[in-house]
């Protein structure tokens, strides 16, 4: 437990890396406090998320790898359906590309879950709150809640996503940081209508698709919309009533099971819908202040690696405080360096995935379906060749599932 006179650190987010901080520093002996807008952490289901390499071994140092295998999605075929053409069925292994001898996948909600329960033996929360202001001097930091307290921290840091609030307390507007991608993401909870047991369906035409896959935990499932649009769109992130109004006019002529998926969307209160954009910052640290995962180095929203990038940055930002004994100069200096390498690999993730998960044309549609046809008859050797994801995405995926984790440091007593 965390003693008294131990430094006090402020995680504004209870996603993922915010618990995994908070964790960690708990471990060390320092004294989180996670702040979290919600109410109340969701336990079961949410859209499918991976955790690769470093960050599989970051939650079984943390004791919950059984938890989270038990979790997993466990989809193993797939279906990729055409306008006017007949469906396409093979095995979810065929279409995979080893990235690293561990992996996981696992619905988002079950995953915070178990972070924050992880974390909550040790971490104080504040559910159903934010902060408002931050105001920094050379002892300390005094945060300004939503609610109106205040509190004096020693450290302060933004775990809070694309949209991050202690991001635009301490660096500025997002508009200096975001990098819009040229499309749109959209995710909601819905009836397994189709009986999916096992079975993703990847329903795909010029500049949209639609994935449906169950999700075994709460017997639902998600339909996830991905489109492509030359500008952004001008709209309230806080406005669900517009967002439906936009998700529907994108496949407003979508054929297959599509329109019947927007009826669902249109009488539900569980949709995510955002921009697919990263954060590029030059800096993530400032004096303080610190940022982990999506809030300060999003790869892009939506298409891969921001979960397994933000678990293994947050056990390093919690191991170089511990090493540095609490000196944030120190320790963020050497949080930067760890990831230096890193970063500028993972920005290549979002545009690669964007140009490959949604088609620009008839061309690129026929082409991609050519290769799912043709991928499962290869001998495994020939298989394991083949290039299922664009070289950039790959090599950035690979360098954040490998990034170092240096050997577990011993606890504070």
């Amino acid at each position: 437990m965390p003693m008294p006179g131990d430094t006090t650190v402020l995680i504004s987010g209870a996603g993922v890396a915010g618990p995994v901080l908070a964790y960690w520093l708990a471990h060390h002996g320092f004294a989180p406090t996670v702040v979290e807008r919600s109410t109340s952490i969701r336990r079961s289901g949410g859209h499918a998320v991976d955790l690769w390499g470093s960050a599989v071994d970051v939650v079984e140092r943390m004791g919950i790898l059984p938890s989270i295998e038990a979790a997993r999605t466990g989809n193993t075929a797939a279906s990729l359906i055409r306008p006017g053409k007949p469906p396409v069925h093979m095995q979810v292994g065929d279409l995979t590309t080893p990235l690293t001898e561990r992996s996981v996948e696992i619905p988002r909600d079950d995953l915070t879950w178990l972070l924050n329960d992880a974390a909550g033996r040790n971490a104080e929360y504040i559910l159903g709150d934010s902060i408002a202001a931050i105001e920094e001097d050379p002892d300390g930091v005094t945060a300004t809640f939503e609610s109106g307290s205040q509190r004096r921290f020693d450290l302060v840091v933004g775990a809070d996503g694309l949209h991050s609030r202690v991001r635009r307390l301490a660096f500025g507007d997002e508009s200096q940081f975001r990098r819009y991608l040229g499309g749109y993401i959209a995710i909601c909870s819905v009836p397994d209508f189709l009986g999916l047991e096992d079975r993703i369906f990847n329903y795909r035409d010029v500049d949209r698709t639609v994935v449906m896959y169950p999700v075994r935990q709460t017997g639902d499932a998600r339909a996830v919309f991905m489109f492509r649009r030359a500008e952004e769109f001008e709209y309230d992130h806080r406005d669900m009533s517009r967002q439906k109004r936009l998700l529907r006019a994108a496949y407003a002529t979508s054929g297959w099971e599509v329109p019947r998926l927007l009826d669902y969307v249109s009488r539900s209160d569980t949709l995510y819908f955002d921009s697919i954009s990263q954060i590029r910052m030059d800096a993530y640290t400032r004096g303080r202040i610190a940022l982990v995962g999506d809030a300060g180095y999003a790869p892009g929203s939506g298409v891969g690696g921001g979960t397994t990038l933000a678990t293994t940055a947050a056990y390093i930002l919690a191991r170089e405080l511990a090493a540095a004994d609490g000196d944030h100069r120190v320790a963020y200096e050497r949080y930067a360096r760890a990831l230096r390498d890193v970063i500028p690999k993972t920005r290549a993730i979002g545009p690669a995935l964007v140009a490959s998960l949604i088609p620009r044309s008839r061309l690129e549609l026929a082409l991609g379906t050519q290769v799912a046809r043709l991928l499962p008859r290869l001998p495994r050797r020939l298989r394991q060749a083949v290039p299922l994801l664009p070289r950039p995405a790959a090599e950035g995926l690979r360098a954040m599932a490998a990034l170092p984790l240096a050997d577990e440091m011993p606890q504070k007593t």
